[in-house]
């Protein structure tokens, strides 16, 4: 691994053969049980820098190919083909009337729209979305509403369940928690001209944004996902993925595809990769905006995090083994690699946590120069990859305020770091095959700083998660001590970041699952919703 190390060739060969040397003699002047720690040590920083790494490989196909952006159809359907919309909800009391009264202001012809709610609610929900699709149809709306007895396949049981009477040529599915643009339809529909499509995804946006400095990192980690990941995938050729919601289906597609299945809890990347495998293309809009609900509460963010983080593992475990023996090209095999596995970053960062203490301090008596050469810019490669990313991200989307973004890099990059035990929880159980139920993100209708959270029935327990996050962050804190008293000042500034990501995490959940719960129970909510319409 060290062998493999080479210094800078402008630095000269006298000192390239110098550091080399150091390098090698502060290896092999260990004894065994430093090498044992050293070795596992230098693995996880080389696979963390790997996919620190990717990260600027997508930057650099996202302006690569910034010729091949989608914005326009190729032609427009002279005539409107069928579509049916379909609404999958579950327990979502506080934002179904939004997302009804948005859809029923879709402008599209009414006789080429069908509307379907599928609930497998279990709570009040049920009355609520019953009467609002009552009280839309009355209007002249062609929506119906379906509910099932049980939630055999959670949402992608439910989404299968509605395309046996599903009317439309096309289906475009949206979240509770999402709110399209009036002129939504009309602006996806037309680029199934082309008869190759079988997917049309387009960007989230995020109508409480400015809620909390909680919002504003969530909405920034969307937002490199959205911009780089999606458009380097999609501008590039590769495969990528529809996000669950906000994205336009052909029903053959799907059918094609073998269907919707539900034995991932990413029941849509699975479908996006089988659908591409049998030679769907997928297009994406970053111009296109549709506005959902960000989770306001630390508990709920860590729940949505951990699902996707087990769903893709789950989803990685089922298709890559299919994708490695396709004919795609070799650049689609190796993106699909790093897309699917990214998640194992996370127990990766647990080792890491573990063992940087006691490398810490076997490298400071091997001496300065090696941390300087090699474990400083491994450690970058791992991290700064991660700030630079996002920074970019804000830049293409807000061109003169993107600097506001350094503000929360520091609460970000912590923020990185304090999931990894939620998820890594979440890809373990993936990876030995646990299964586990469909957890949905609360979603409260708080869209500004005005509203405040009212009923906490669907806040999640806590469990011991959070104290073993508090834990954690103080195991980091006698790092830091211990940096600030051997005078390693370098590493403090990084250190400090787990210190704060293990805290913040930690303490947000307790205080949001303790306080809030105590403050706010009852019986009412963020906002009232319309008994008529």
């Amino acid at each position: 691994m060290l062998a493999a190390w080479t210094a800078p060739r402008g630095i000269g060969p006298y000192l390239r053969q110098h550091i080399l040397d150091k390098t090698f003699q502060g290896l092999y002047h260990t004894d065994a049980f430093d090498r044992a720690l050293l070795i596992p040590y230098f693995i996880v920083l080389f696979l963390l820098a790997g996919y620190g790494m990717h990260r600027y490989i997508l930057v650099y196909l996202y302006y690569k190919h910034k010729n091949n952006r989608t914005t326009e159809p190729s032609a427009y359907f002279e005539k409107l083909p069928r579509v049916t919309v379909q609404l999958p909800i579950y327990n979502e009391q506080y934002v179904v009337h939004r997302l009804l009264e948005s859809i029923c202001k879709l402008k599209y012809p009414r006789e080429e729209l069908d509307i379907q709610v599928l609930d497998d609610s279990t709570d009040e929900t049920r009355s609520v979305a019953r009467n609002l699709v009552e009280q839309y149809a009355a209007l002249g709306n062609p929506i119906t509403y379906h509910h099932r007895t049980n939630r055999e396949g959670y949402k992608a049981g439910a989404l299968a369940e509605g395309l046996k009477t599903a009317k439309g040529e096309f289906v475009i599915i949206f979240d509770a928690d999402f709110t399209p643009p009036e002129d939504f339809l009309l602006r996806t529909v037309h680029h199934f001209t082309d008869p190759k499509i079988g997917m049309v995804q387009t960007r989230w946006t995020h109508i409480n944004r400015d809620y909390s400095f909680l919002t504003q990192v969530e909405a920034i980690l969307l937002d490199g996902h959205f911009v780089l990941e999606h458009s380097g995938r999609a501008r590039s050729g590769v495969f990528f993925n529809f996000n669950g919601t906000a994205g336009v289906w052909r029903r053959r597609a799907i059918d094609e595809a073998g269907g919707w299945q539900h034995d991932t809890l990413t029941e849509d990347t699975d479908l996006s990769y089988r659908a591409q495998l049998k030679g769907w293309k997928f297009i994406y809009l970053q111009d296109v905006e549709c506005p959902a609900e960000l989770p306001v509460e630390m508990t709920a963010f860590k729940t949505q995090q951990a699902r996707w983080a087990k769903g893709l593992i789950q989803t990685g475990k089922k298709i890559l083994p299919r994708v490695m023996r396709s004919d795609a090209p070799l650049h689609t095999k190796i993106e699909a690699w790093y897309h699917l596995t990214a998640n194992l970053s996370y127990p990766l960062m647990i080792v890491l946590s573990v063992l940087m203490l006691p490398a810490m301090i076997i490298r400071f008596y091997q001496g300065w120069f090696q941390m300087l050469f090699i474990d400083l810019p491994l450690f970058l490669a791992s991290t700064f990859s991660i700030s630079s990313f996002y920074l970019v991200s804000q830049r293409e989307l807000f061109p003169k305020k993107w600097p506001r973004a350094l503000l929360y890099l520091p609460l970000l990059m912590a923020l990185g770091i304090g999931l990894t035990i939620t998820n890594t929880k979440a890809v373990i159980e993936a990876l030995i095959g646990k299964e586990s139920a469909f957890a949905r993100t609360p979603k409260y209708n708080v869209e500004s700083r005005k509203d405040r959270i009212g009923v906490t029935k669907y806040r999640k327990r806590l469990g011991w998660v959070p104290w073993i996050e508090l834990l954690i962050g103080s195991y980091f804190a006698l790092t830091v001590f211990y940096a600030i008293e051997n005078e390693n000042f370098v590493t403090v500034p990084f250190l400090l970041l787990f210190v704060l990501g293990y805290w913040c995490t930690g303490l947000m959940s307790l205080l949001q699952g303790r306080f809030a719960g105590v403050a706010l129970s009852g019986e009412a909510h963020s906002k009232p919703f319309p008994v008529g319409v």
